[in-house]
């Protein structure tokens, strides 16, 4: 990883090369929503001068302002797009990752889906896909929207059920069954561990040492031994670190020796409600403004986070470790 201060350095000329054409961009969006406004205002008045039903002219009105605003806002979501992609390209290149906008394929998603770290969903979206190496071990990760279809009496919606990052690592201990560490679920504990099954396996609860970490979390296997073997005390103070980390974002995990194909050793799969990361910021300010990247690269800062607190031997939690 490179410090700020060399990257900003790098960075900020060709961010001040863009900025005459972020300007231009924006004038054009303001001038295009002024526009939009009296042609709008004259679509309702045509619509109702010729006695034509007033929703008709709504919608005319709508369309209209819609169609102008949106020929207006094309330069700028051009910019934004080129910005976000060069910037992610360039941190990336900063930190030792590999950046494309989209995964070519969702990693393991499905795996994600059967073992109960993402909802259900009937829309999804996925974007800002990273990969790299660390501590010998390889990983990715990329981000994930999805949405539940939702109906009223009038109407059919769709509701964001997550919103963050789904992250696959190498891990270098030997995985045997499925071990999954999900949310407790207080008084529905019990229902829950009635529920949990994986690859045709029921799936058993736990029991641990560590009441803080039980306090969070829950864990499943198909295997007394090697959950507590994953499970070492250690092991659970990076969990509840990366909880702190990532501010309480739901993480939840499971290692399963299915997946052990992928990568060749063994993998866990980690999901975590961080909400959307690696974006721009607003370009209806200078795009060559400090703030902008150094909030940028806090993103790419947590996934160093996520990693080490998952693989480094010797990274520190801020807990005392045991012997």
């Amino acid at each position: 990883m490179r410090d700020f201060d060399s990257v900003w350095t790098e960075i900020e000329p060709w961010l001040t090369g863009l900025e005459e054409r972020r300007a231009e961009a924006v004038k054009r969006l303001v001038n295009g929503i002024l526009i939009a406004i009296p042609i709008a205002i004259a679509v309702m008045v045509f619509t109702l001068l010729f006695n034509g039903p007033p929703p008709l002219g709504v919608f005319g009105a709508v369309l209209a302002a819609a169609a102008v605003v949106g020929l207006a806002a094309a330069p700028l979501n051009t910019l934004r797009k080129e910005v976000k992609e060069g910037l992610n390209n360039r941190l990336a290149e900063a930190f030792g990752l590999r950046y494309s906008p989209k995964p070519v394929v969702p990693a393991q998603f499905d795996s994600f889906r059967s073992h109960g770290l993402v909802p259900r969903s009937d829309r999804r979206s996925f974007e800002d896909h990273f990969e790299g190496e660390a501590f010998g071990a390889r990983f990715e990760l990329y981000e994930a929207e999805l949405k539940q279809r939702r109906r009223s009496r009038r109407r059919t919606y769709y509701v964001t059920v997550f919103r963050g990052v789904l992250i696959r690592v190498e891990f270098p201990r030997t995985i045997e069954g499925v071990t999954l560490i999900t949310r407790d679920q207080g008084i529905f504990n019990a229902l829950d561990g009635l529920m949990r099954s994986a690859n045709g396996r029921r799936l058993e609860r736990i029991g641990l040492v560590d009441p803080k970490f039980e306090r969070i979390f829950q864990v499943y296997g198909t295997d007394q031994v090697m959950a507590r073997y994953l499970m070492t005390p250690t092991f659970m103070e990076r969990v509840l670190a990366l909880e702190t980390a990532l501010k309480g974002k739901n993480v939840r995990a499971v290692f399963d020796e299915s997946l052990r194909d992928g990568f060749g050793k063994g993998e866990m799969l980690l999901a975590a409600e961080t909400g959307n990361l690696f974006e721009p910021g607003s370009l209806f300010q200078p795009l060559n403004a400090r703030v902008r990247v150094e909030a940028l690269y806090r993103d790419f800062e947590l996934i160093e986070e996520i990693i080490a607190l998952i693989l480094d031997p010797d990274h520190t939690t801020g807990a005392s470790q045991p012997s």
